[in-house]
């Protein structure tokens, strides 16, 4: 188990995606961010099903998760965007030393 995570959001465009992507990135709250294009969720909203096309982002980080969310909920267009936290349970050292020397350090 390492003290890095994947974190998973939405958006509603790729303008979006693009922004939370680049701001995460460049506030150093996330070594890359993969943008998934055009994925199709179903879901239920307000006691409707729904269906939307969406931007899948996943964002892998070592900073710790409440700072990663809470630029994800200032900037998100949605009024309670998915925010989801993976541990990564294992990787190379390599990849985990570039993980961690690319974005903040998870403090505990």
């Amino acid at each position: 188990m390492t003290d890095k995570r994947i974190v998973m959001t939405t958006a509603g465009s790729v303008d979006e995606a693009r922004r939370i992507a680049e701001t995460l990135v460049d506030r150093k709250l996330a070594a890359c961010v993969n943008i998934v294009p055009r994925v199709v969720s179903i879901y239920r909203w307000k006691g409707k099903v729904e269906e939307a096309e969406e931007w899948l982002l996943w964002i892998k980080t070592a900073a710790p998760f409440e700072k990663v969310r809470d630029i994800i909920l200032e900037i998100h267009s949605y009024e309670l965007p998915e925010c989801l936290s993976l541990s990564i349970e294992d990787a190379s050292p390599e990849y985990l030393k570039w993980l961690e020397d690319s974005s903040e350090r998870a403090r505990g």
